[in-house]
C-alpha cells in the first residue's frame, strides 16, 4: 500500500472515530447503588418501584450513544428526565455508577486525577446555566481565566481572550465588570471563557434557559454560527424542543433516564418512537423540519421543466412556496444529481403527515 493511501485511510479512520461514545451507562444515587445495573430484576423495575424497593434512583438507566467529530448532538427531555445528570458524567463532574465512557477512545472512568484535570480544562470545555463569573474581573480576564489555570503567559492570554471576545459580539466592552453587563451578554462571556481554551468539544447545560426569549433567540443564532464557521463538535443539553430542532445535527430525548429515541430532528418529529414521543412533537410544524427528500417521488426528473431545483435538505414549506409559484413539480437535486420529484400534493401530505403513515403500514 502506498504511503498516500495509507495516509488517506489513517484520516478517515481519525474523522470516522467518534469524539464521545457511551455504551451502557447508569448513574444510581442511594444505597449500594451499583448492585442496581448488575440485577437483571432489580434494573428493569420502573422508577417509582426502584424507589419504593431499594430506595435508590436511576438518574441514568442503560444508555448508549456515539457523538461524532463535527455535529451538535443534543440531549432532550424535561425535568428529572436525566439529561444534566448525563452530561456530568462525560467528564466525571459526577461519578457514572456503570458502563464506559470514551473520548476519542481513551477510557474517561479510568482516567486518574491529573487526566481528568486535562480533559476539563482541554479537550471538553463545560457552559452552564449560571455564568459563574468572577464578579471583580473584567470581561477580558474572565474570558482568560481558564488559560491562566492552565499556566499560558499574561500577555498571550489577553491577547487570545481578545479574539474571542471579538467572535461572540463583546468586542468594546473587554473592561466592562459583569455587573455592568446584561444577561444574555454575560452568558456570551460565559461562552467565550469555554471557547478560549479551545476545546475539542463544548459541553451545554441548558445554558440559555433563564434568558429572555428574545435573548435566547440570539444566543442560539450565535451558537448556530458559531458551529457553521467553526464546525466544532458540541453537546447541548435542553428541555426545550423548539431550541433542540434548531440546533441538533441529532437528538436523544429522555425519559426517566433512558433515551426513548435518537434520530435527526426529521426522524423524531416525521417517525416518533412511540406515543410519549408523538405527544411531545405533536405540535411541531412539520413543514420547517420535514426536508424534500422526504416528500420527493424518487426517480429522474423526466425532463420536468421547473424554475429552480431544489436542494434535498431544503424544507417542505420552502418547497411549497417553490412549486406553488410554478405551478409545476420541481426536481429535487444532490450533488447535480436528480434525486426525484415533488409535487404541491406530496409536500402537503407531509406536513399531514399522511405519506409517512402510508409508509408505516
Amino acid at each position: 500500500m502506498s504511503t498516500d493511501v495509507m495516509s488517506v485511510d489513517v484520516m478517515n479512520t481519525e474523522s470516522n472515530t467518534p469524539v464521545f461514545s457511551v455504551d451502557g451507562l447508569w448513574k444510581v444515587f442511594g444505597p449500594k447503588a451499583d448492585r442496581i445495573p448488575a440485577d437483571p430484576e432489580l434494573s428493569s423495575l420502573t422508577p417509582a418501584e426502584l424507589r419504593t424497593r431499594t430506595g435508590c434512583t436511576a438518574a441514568v438507566r442503560d444508555v448508549s450513544f456515539d457523538v461524532r467529530k463535527g455535529e451538535v448532538f443534543v440531549v432532550m427531555g424535561l425535568s428529572g428526565s436525566g439529561k444534566s445528570t448525563l452530561v456530568r458524567c462525560l467528564t466525571r463532574l459526577i461519578e457514572p455508577t456503570a458502563g464506559t465512557i470514551a473520548i476519542d477512545g481513551e477510557d474517561v472512568r479510568a482516567m486518574d486525577k491529573s487526566r481528568l484535570r486535562e480533559l476539563r480544562r482541554h479537550r471538553a470545555a463545560m457552559v452552564f446555566q449560571h455564568f459563574g463569573l468572577l464578579p471583580h474581573r473584567t470581561v477580558l480576564d474572565n474570558v482568560a481565566y481558564g488559560l491562566e489555570i492552565q499556566g499560558m503567559g499574561k500577555a498571550e492570554r489577553r491577547r487570545r481572550a481578545a479574539e474571542v471576545v471579538a467572535k461572540v459580539g463583546l468586542e468594546g466592552m473587554e473592561q466592562r465588570k459583569p455587573a455592568q453587563l446584561s444577561g444574555g451578554q454575560r452568558q456570551r462571556v460565559g461562552l467565550a471563557r469555554a471557547l478560549a481554551v479551545d476545546p475539542q468539544v463544548l459541553l451545554f447545560d441548558e445554558p440559555f434557559s433563564a434568558l429572555d426569549p428574545l435573548i435566547r433567540r440570539d444566543m442560539q443564532e450565535e451558537v448556530v454560527r458559531l458551529h457553521r464557521e467553526e464546525g466544532r463538535t458540541m453537546v447541548f443539553i435542553t428541555h426545550d424542543l423548539s431550541e433542540a430542532l434548531k440546533l441538533g445535527d441529532r437528538i436523544a430525548l429522555m425519559r426517566d433516564g433512558q433515551v426513548v429515541q435518537l434520530g435527526t430532528p426529521e426522524e423524531i418529529v416525521g417517525s416518533p418512537a412511540d406515543d410519549y414521543v408523538r405527544e411531545f412533537v405533536r405540535d411541531v410544524p412539520r413543514e420547517q423540519v420535514m426536508t424534500v427528500r422526504t416528500a420527493m417521488r424518487a426517480g429522474d426528473c423526466g425532463g420536468i421543466e421547473h424554475p429552480g431545483a431544489l436542494a434535498a435538505d431544503a424544507v417542505v414549506a420552502e418547497a411549497i412556496k417553490v412549486v406553488a409559484r410554478s405551478r409545476k413539480a420541481a426536481c429535487v437535486v444532490e450533488n447535480g444529481r436528480c434525486l426525484g420529484v415533488v409535487d404541491h400534493e406530496r409536500l402537503l401530505d407531509v406536513v399531514a403527515g399522511t405519506e409517512l403513515r402510508k409508509e408505516a403500514v
